[in-house]
């Protein structure tokens, strides 16, 4: 080996050598999916406190429980469950945004979502997290696409001044309301605001029914600021219906989880994944946990 071949060669292993330091020591998280979330309306377990909920996340292997906002849950008892668990609240979900949706022609229902949206800013920046995850509206045979594109648009950028305050960001997600059905599409949409408080809440199982989960990914980019994690059956959308394609268990559908997360890696993307499936009790979370640590794996 020449001079100049050792030199290169001791340079990489230098850059090896610390790079693995620095996972070790916390400097920087790895690519991909590697904490896991779910979300707080799954855990059924009967009988249990504020605190026997997050402990027994916790002992699943759960790193984090989204909440939903508004929510009814006693403050000083989710912020000592956090504290005393060591589980983190990653974000929160708008709960409102179907009901009130910035869709409406009513401007006093947008201003109900808004002002929802304000208050979870400042509840995720109480509780640690960094977004809220929010739907901009739905199309029907009443509200014509567009209208929901002008005045989602119009609410969010009144919403990005607060979001800059907060440090909070907003987290839109693909769900089937026949709104941005497309990833070009949906990239655009993120792209006219112009802000960095804003990006997209990519839902793997949501996407399935009309297109390829990885495709999505590698569009949206660095757009991606959480992941939901979720399957979904082709086979059974059509021998039983579009609905029951949900029906399955995470890794025996169709959301080829092996692509997702290439397409993740080559993004950039690091961190969550939070699971919203049907929940249940101590047995059902177990084997939910499971499976997200062998998607992950994949």
């Amino acid at each position: 080996m020449d001079r100049r071949s050792f030199m290169l060669t001791s340079l990489a292993a230098s850059i090896a050598v610390s790079a693995e330091s620095k996972c070790l020591t916390g400097d920087f998280e790895p690519l991909g999916l590697h904490k896991k979330s779910l979300k707080w309306g799954m855990i059924k377990e009967e009988g249990l406190s504020v605190l026997d909920k997050f402990k027994l996340v916790k002992d699943l292997g759960f790193d984090g429980i989204e909440l939903d906002w508004p929510n009814e849950l006693n403050e000083k008892e989710i912020l000592e469950a956090r504290d005393k668990t060591g589980l983190e609240l990653p974000g929160v979900v708008n709960s409102l945004h179907w009901k009130k949706p910035f869709s409406s022609p009513d401007p006093a229902v947008r201003k109900e979502l808004s002002d929802s949206m304000i208050e979870a800013f400042h509840k995720t920046k109480l509780y640690g997290g960094t977004t809220v995850l929010l739907v901009p509206g739905k199309v029907d045979d009443k509200i014509r696409y567009d209208e929901v594109w002008e005045r989602s648009t119009a609410e969010i950028k009144k919403l990005l001044p607060e979001a800059e305050k907060t440090g909070i960001k907003i987290a839109i997600e693909n769900v089937w309301n026949n709104f941005l059905l497309s990833p070009m599409e949906a990239a655009n949409y993120i792209d006219q605001f112009d802000s960095e408080m804003i990006g997209w809440y990519m839902d793997i199982g949501n996407v399935v029914r009309y297109g390829w989960p990885d495709q999505w990914v590698r569009i949206l980019g660095k757009r991606i600021i959480k992941v939901d994690i979720k399957d979904y059956s082709r086979k059974k959308q059509t021998d039983e219906g579009i609905w029951e394609g949900f029906k399955v268990l995470l890794g025996d559908g169709h959301a080829d989880y092996a692509k997702v997360n290439v397409a993740l890696k080559e993004v950039g993307y690091s961190g969550w994944g939070s699971a919203e499936v049907s929940g249940g009790d101590r047995v059902r979370l177990k084997e939910i946990a499971d499976r997200m640590d062998m998607l992950y794996a994949m």
